[in-house]
């Protein structure tokens, strides 16, 4: 038999079944499920620094172990000194296995290793998709603090095919996603 992340395993054998019981679905087609997981930096300084852009693309890459895709600015703006087309962010998009894997990395070992770490604040989009804003990128494991040039944050934005915010936490709960207390 093929490799399979062991959140997709949990989410077989025990997340289905909680949330079909919770909200009382007829038919395991209903319950939502993680569609993907954009993660995605906007680099500002980026516009007077070239290597910032590859770097942070590079870094990236080790931590989603996919080729990052790099955003270039869609028209000028002359306050930031901004030109159409200049590479100003990357993002990357994840599917299937990798998106399990990160997902299992970021709940594990990247989130508790955030300095002064409470839980999330994430309120939804009001359609069951959560967004988390991350400080500092060096809480991931794959990047070796001292090759660090500064410190770069990302938004991890996790879709779900959810219908309401409280479908979609209680389908991130079930993964032990750690929401903060109310």
């Amino acid at each position: 038999m093929s490799y399979q992340p062991r959140l997709r395993e949990t989410y077989r054998n025990e997340v289905v079944p909680a949330l079909q019981k919770k909200f009382e679905y007829k038919s395991i087609m209903e319950v939502p499920k993680i569609e993907k997981i954009v993660i995605s930096q906007g680099i500002g300084d980026a516009v007077s620094d070239k290597k910032l852009v590859q770097t942070a693309a590079e870094e990236l890459m080790a931590i989603t172990g996919q080729k990052v895709l790099v955003v270039n600015s869609k028209k000028d703006i002359s306050n930031f000194k901004l030109r159409k087309g200049m590479p100003i962010g990357t993002k990357v998009t994840l599917r299937r296995t990798k998106m399990y894997e990160f997902l299992d990395r970021f709940i594990a070992v990247a989130l508790p290793r955030t300095r002064d770490f409470k839980g999330v604040n994430s309120k939804g989009d009001g359609r069951g998709n959560f967004t988390v804003g991350i400080t500092e990128h060096i809480i991931f494991p794959e990047i070796d603090i001292d090759k660090v040039n500064k410190m770069l944050g990302m938004d991890v934005t996790i879709v779900t095919s959810a219908k309401t915010n409280e479908e979609g936490r209680a389908l991130l709960e079930e993964f032990g996603f750690p929401f903060a207390k109310k």
